[in-house]
């Protein structure tokens, strides 16, 4: 029987950058019971999946209960320990090999369920404590702008996709050969040069925001060496901030108006990062179309 280590779970299931909330206050919580309950229980991601959905439903009933301070307390401390083990899952489906398509579907559709119920829940409960309907358009709110950033998500990610598929298909009329991504000379091709243009990977889209925004680049590294990603207020930590920092704080107001003017600041980052790629991507397509690229040199194949 394989025994796992806290090393193995951080090698093997820790992503490469992850939001900074995750990072700090979920992974070392998370990575430990990784190591738990992949030695010592049999237990399966999709069970874990459902665990952290109870909880998160957990959460949303303490919500609804919101006339004191205490049931604020009890559904953030909920909603974080839901948080974790929805981490917990799909670390133990990379550390085992275990994942599965159904788990995926699963994991996502109740995590949008989990929000939903704990804002509806939290804001009505506000409501009905201190008679303010503010706490009702809050809820719209936050519903409203949990689904914009994970469908613009999906979608940036798709147009990025698309971006490189069409520098692949023009590479590939051009030269009359599959895109090769070339990142070191190749001592079969004499002649081929780091950076020539074979495939999508070797173009850099990423110029002219490096162009306009160099002072950036310092941060992005610094966070990039700490696993943390650039996107500081995304969905994650928006749900943390109006599930957790806000109950906990009493400033349930203030922290989700608060929050949500960042996350829609960086989704506007984001937005205009990806216009400025998409120049970047014109000007490389218009110059492989209209610079010949030499055709790859078929490898011999030895004789038998």
């Amino acid at each position: 029987m394989t025994t796992f280590t806290l090393d193995d779970v951080r090698t093997l299931t820790y992503k490469a950058r992850d939001a900074w909330w995750t990072v700090f206050l979920v992974d070392p919580l998370a990575g430990r019971l990784v190591v738990v309950l992949a030695n010592r229980t049999a237990i399966t991601p999709n069970q874990i999946t459902w665990g952290a959905f109870l909880l998160g439903l957990g959460s949303a009933g303490c919500f609804l209960m919101a006339d004191g301070w205490a049931w604020l307390v009890a559904g953030a401390v909920l909603y974080h320990l839901s948080f974790v083990l929805d981490c917990v899952d799909g670390k133990i489906a990379r550390l085992k090999g275990t994942g599965t398509v159904l788990g995926g579907w699963l994991d996502y559709v109740f995590d949008r369920i989990r929000v939903l119920t704990c804002a509806l829940a939290l804001m009505w409960g506000s409501f009905e404590s201190t008679g303010e309907e503010f706490y009702l358009v809050l809820g719209m709110l936050v519903v409203f702008l949990d689904m914009l950033r994970y469908v613009d998500a999906l979608q940036v990610a798709k147009v990025r996709r698309q971006m490189r598929r069409k520098l692949d298909e023009a590479i590939e009329e051009v030269t009359g050969v599959p895109a090769v991504s070339v990142e070191k000379p190749n001592l079969e091709e004499p002649g081929l040069e780091p950076g020539e243009i074979r495939s999508a990977d070797s173009v850099d889209l990423q110029q002219n925001f490096r162009t306009h925004f160099a002072w950036y680049i310092r941060i992005r590294d610094w966070l990039r060496d700490h696993r943390v990603r650039a996107h500081l207020i995304s969905g994650i930590e928006f749900q943390m901030a109006v599930f957790i920092v806000g109950p906990l704080t009493g400033w349930i107001v203030p922290v989700t108006v608060g929050t949500a003017a960042l996350l829609l600041i960086f989704e506007a980052a984001i937005m205009f990062k990806l216009y400025l790629s998409s120049r970047d991507f014109t000007r490389a397509l218009a110059k492989i179309r209209s610079t010949p690229i030499r055709p790859a040199t078929p490898v011999a194949q030895p004789r038998g």
